[in-house]
């Protein structure tokens, strides 16, 4: 499997392959692939990466900006991370999130947010903190990892492109 940049002619790859990976999932929104599209034509798509195997595309991640308290910085929001669902626990989703979180490091981030289940992103050394908010989500559900710098408070938001009201 090799991880690289998304090109042109990945797209609509990245868009069958997100839409198949949040399929049947409980929590999805049903618009992860609309978002991941709208955040490339906004050109908020910091960093997207695909896991490629003999040729086909069977993971993405998508990173774009945030803001913090509606002041724009160095940090990122990771998502929607998507694997082919027949290639699913094999590791993809987590070597395309460490090789995306470095590249954001080496970029000089100051940090990244995600929302999601903190027992899976944990263990990329994401914590809960209480002085991050985003929206009405518990707490626990929206995780930050920094990278340099002081820790941030206030509200995130993400770039408009995850406003899924709009999507569907």
């Amino acid at each position: 499997m090799i991880i690289r940049p998304e090109r042109d002619r990945d797209t609509p790859a990245i868009h069958a392959l997100t839409d198949a990976a949040f399929q049947d999932v409980p929590h999805s929104s049903g618009t992860e692939a609309a978002i991941v599209d709208a955040l490339r034509d906004a050109g908020a798509l910091t960093l997207s990466l695909v896991a490629e195997e003999q040729g086909r595309i069977v993971g993405h991640v998508a990173f774009s900006p945030v803001t913090i308290n509606g002041e724009a910085g160095r940090w990122f929001g990771l998502g929607p991370v998507s694997v082919e669902p027949g290639e699913q626990r094999r590791g993809i989703g987590q070597a395309l999130i460490r090789e995306g979180l470095d590249r954001l490091r080496n970029t000089g981030a100051e940090g990244c947010v995600v929302l999601g289940d903190p027992a899976y992103y944990r263990r990329f050394g994401f914590i809960s903190d209480p002085k991050l908010h985003y929206g009405d989500v518990p707490p626990e559900y929206f995780q930050r990892l920094t990278f340099t710098g002081a820790m941030p408070e206030g509200e995130i938001a993400f770039h408009a492109g995850f406003d899924t009201s709009r999507l569907i």
